[in-house]
């Protein structure tokens, strides 16, 4: 009996997926545990529609994110922090600050998580960092700090 899994199931595939499984484990387990539904022709038109759809969201996704990428490229953003006596930074600038400054200056949402820093920020100056916008899609940009 041909069905589509509606959860993923240990052994028989994942969510989505459109098994080939036996009448009995089924109609006695799947079906009525909700891990699965009939393959019926309606139902697998429903999940083709679906796949399309999720395929069309992840291209303009990726599109936008080239897009996004092309504009930030070596684009420099400003941080302001506060320095003691000797021009020493209090504690270090983290991606977190860096993340709200593209925020503010591109007005482009990035996520702190996705800013790559070779190594932590504890002095004035120009440091680069990588911004991951998408799978493959890395821009190149640079952070000034600057005393406040």
């Amino acid at each position: 009996m041909k069905v589509i899994l509606l959860q993923d199931v240990k052994g028989s595939g994942k969510k989505g997926d459109l098994i080939n499984a036996a009448d009995g484990y089924a109609r006695n387990y799947l079906i009525p545990k909700k891990l699965a539904m009939e393959a019926t022709a309606g139902a697998i038109n429903n999940k083709k529609i679906q796949d399309e759809a999720k395929a069309h969201h992840a291209q303009v996704e990726l599109e936008n994110a080239k897009a996004a990428c092309a504009e930030l490229t070596g684009k420099l953003v400003t941080v302001t922090a506060r320095a003691g006596k000797e021009g020493k930074l209090f504690g270090a600038v983290t991606a977190k600050e860096i993340a709200a400054a593209v925020a503010s200056q591109y007005k482009i949402d990035v996520d702190k998580r996705k800013i790559g820093l070779s190594a932590e920020i504890k002095a004035f100056g120009t440091f680069e960092f990588d911004l991951k916008l998408h799978t493959g899609v890395v821009a190149k940009m640079k952070v000034m700090v600057k005393e406040a």
